[in-house]
């Protein structure tokens, strides 16, 4: 049993800067002996799911659709949903605290599901400012708050 479970949403598709942030959220999540949960695909969740396995991490993915074989090379555990977008619930409800790095309207919809439970929020290179999110200058100091708030 994981003491935390820590979600990593973002962008589906990032460039190297974006991905290298991620990388470095997901490794500083594992060194603190979190499980590293996330969407399962690419982008921003396979960025930070390859920092976490990096430091010896464990990764949960929960996929939109049905087929194992969708998750990135680096999660874990996949958890097959069927629920396309919808998913993003549970992702959010699996999780104690949230970073959000980047992203469009999926991780806008995660941040309003989160608030909405009452998850703390971490934004990280993000363009949304909401009210009841928290924001981060560097990776170090994002994993720094969510570990605060929980």
């Amino acid at each position: 049993m994981f003491k935390s479970q820590i979600g990593v949403i973002g962008a589906g598709a990032c460039d190297e800067g974006l991905s290298r942030i991620a990388e470095s959220v997901g490794k500083e999540i594992a060194k603190r002996g979190a499980l590293l949960v996330c969407g399962g695909l690419g982008g921003v969740m396979e960025a930070a799911a390859h920092g976490a396995k990096e430091e010896g991490g464990t990764t949960l993915g929960i996929l939109p659709g049905s087929n194992r074989n969708d998750a990135n090379m680096y999660v874990d555990i996949a958890v097959l949903s069927a629920m396309g977008h919808a998913r993003n619930v549970l992702i959010v409800q699996s999780c104690d605290a949230l970073i959000a790095i980047d992203g469009e309207y999926g991780t806008l919809s995660e941040i309003a599901h989160a608030l909405k439970m009452g998850k703390p929020v971490v934004l990280l290179e993000s363009q949304w400012e909401i009210k009841g999110t928290h924001v981060a200058h560097d990776p170090a100091e994002a994993v720094e708050m969510v570990f605060g708030f929980i």
